[in-house]
C-alpha cells in the first residue's frame, strides 16, 4: 500500500519533542534549556513551548537546578513490562483532556490491514459519543475518520478500499459516487480537518485530521451533535492545535 503522506504541524511538533527527549535522555545528570537549545537548533520560544508541554505530560521533570532529566512517564512508556499498558492508560488521559478541551467525544482511529479501526475514544455526559449504527470499517466514505485515513493513502489505495466497501447510501448528504468522492480526497488539503456534515448519521457532525507518524496511517477525531455544529470548525482547529501529545505518545 503506497501512503501520501504530507507532514503536518502536530507531526513536526512530536518530531521536535522527540529530539528533546533524545537529548534530554542522553544527560543522565540533566540538561540546561541553554544546552538543549545548542543540541536541539530549536529556538528558544519553540524549546519552551515544548518543554512546557513534555513536563505537562510527565515526559520530562526540571530538578531544583533547573537543569531537565527524564521523567516518570517516559520510563513507563520505555520499559518492555507494562508498556502496553502504559500507553493505553497515556493515550487514554490525552483524550479524556481533549474531550474537555474541545467540549466533544474525541477518538483515534487507524487504517490496519485494508480497514478502519476506532482504537480509542473519550466520551462523557455532556459529550456522547457517535452511536456506531453501520460499522466503521464498511462507512468510511461516509465518515470523517474514514474519509481521513482515506486521504493519507494515495490513488490506487483509494480505489481499492472502495472496492471492497461500495459506497452506500447512509443519508441523504452520503456520497455515492465513487468518481465524486475520490475527487474530494484528491482534493483535500492535509492541513484542513475532513468534515461529516450529517453523511453518516443525520443529528451528528464530525471532523477528523491525521496524526501519521512513519508508515502507520491515523486520526484523531470529533463528533458533536447537530445543534452544536456552529462549534464544529472551531473544536476541529482547536484538535489539530492539541494533537501533538497524543501523536508524541504513538510514536515514543
Amino acid at each position: 500500500m503506497a501512503l501520501r503522506h504530507e507532514p503536518t504541524a502536530p507531526y513536526h511538533s512530536a518530531q521536535d519533542a522527540l529530539r528533546v527527549l533524545e537529548t534530554v535522555a542522553q544527560h543522565a545528570a540533566g540538561v540546561t534549556g541553554g544546552e538543549l537549545s545548542r543540541a536541539t537548533r530549536l529556538g528558544p520560544e519553540r524549546l519552551t513551548a515544548l518543554l512546557r508541554m513534555l513536563r505537562r505530560e510527565g515526559y520530562v521533570e526540571q530538578g531544583g537546578d533547573g537543569a531537565y532529566v527524564t521523567g516518570n512517564a517516559l520510563a513507563r512508556l520505555g520499559s518492555a513490562r507494562g508498556r502496553d499498558q502504559a500507553l493505553h492508560d497515556k493515550i487514554q488521559q490525552n483524550l479524556d483532556r481533549l474531550r474537555d478541551t474541545v467540549g466533544a467525544a474525541v477518538y483515534i482511529s487507524r487504517y490496519i490491514d485494508g480497514e478502519v479501526e476506532v482504537t480509542h475514544y473519550a466520551d462523557g455526559p455532556t459529550t456522547p459519543a457517535v452511536h456506531e449504527w453501520v460499522d466503521f470499517r464498511y462507512s468510511a466514505h461516509a465518515t470523517a475518520v474514514g474519509k481521513s485515513l482515506l486521504t493519507q493513502l494515495d490513488h490506487n489505495a483509494r480505489r481499492d478500499h472502495l472496492a471492497r466497501h461500495k459506497p452506500a447510501r447512509l443519508t441523504s448528504r452520503t456520497i455515492t459516487s465513487d468518481r465524486v468522492l475520490l475527487s474530494r480526497l484528491a482534493a483535500q488539503p492535509p492541513t484542513v480537518p475532513v468534515l461529516d456534515l450529517q453523511e453518516y448519521a443525520i443529528g451528528t457532525v464530525c471532523a477528523a485530521v491525521p496524526i501519521t507518524a512513519g508508515s502507520a496511517v491515523g486520526c484523531l477525531a470529533l463528533s458533536l451533535p447537530v445543534e452544536h455544529a456552529h462549534r464544529l470548525r472551531r473544536a476541529a482547529d482547536q484538535l489539530n492545535r492539541s494533537a501533538a501529545p497524543v501523536l508524541l505518545s504513538l510514536a515514543i
